[in-house]
């Protein structure tokens, strides 16, 4: 099952990440994961929620500009270097990394990393040989 990320396109001023925290926490939304990216003009905020489909219309209905990307969740062993057989598989198969960030949620032994590739079905393919699962949202606390 895809997981589904906001990205929200923010103006560079102080407070909106603030009040963003704010207008989600007041509505009972959890955030999962956050990454932001920023330019000289705008910056795009990157969000995992628990619940996506609620986030993205009260953010809408707040006058935000914003986007949902499907994105793929993976499980790595927390321990050292526990990424990297990941990212070989990934440099091996020649994919593209146009971003990745870690979510919040931790279970023990295990930590969970967002991947945007430039080739999904061939990253799935690629990890599955290696039994290697994607996660599915209900398994980190995510609603379709």
């Amino acid at each position: 099952m895809t997981v589904y990320q906001i990205s929200v396109f923010l103006e560079n001023r102080t407070g909106q990440l603030a009040e963003i925290a704010k207008i989600l926490g007041d509505n009972g939304i959890d955030m999962r994961a956050i990454s932001i990216a920023e330019t000289t003009d705008y910056g795009v905020l990157r969000l995992i929620v628990d619940q996506p489909q609620k986030a993205t219309g009260i953010l809408l209905e707040q006058g935000f500009v914003l986007s949902m990307t499907p994105v793929l969740v993976v499980a790595v062993h927390d321990q050292p270097g526990g990424l990297a057989p990941i990212l070989r598989i990934i440099a091996e198969g020649n994919i593209g990394v146009e971003y990745m960030y870690s979510l919040f949620t931790h279970v023990e032994g295990t930590a969970y990393m967002v991947f945007r590739v430039s080739e999904e079905e061939k990253f799935t393919t690629l990890l599955a040989q290696h039994g290697i699962a994607i996660v599915s949202g209900p398994e980190v606390g995510i609603q379709a």
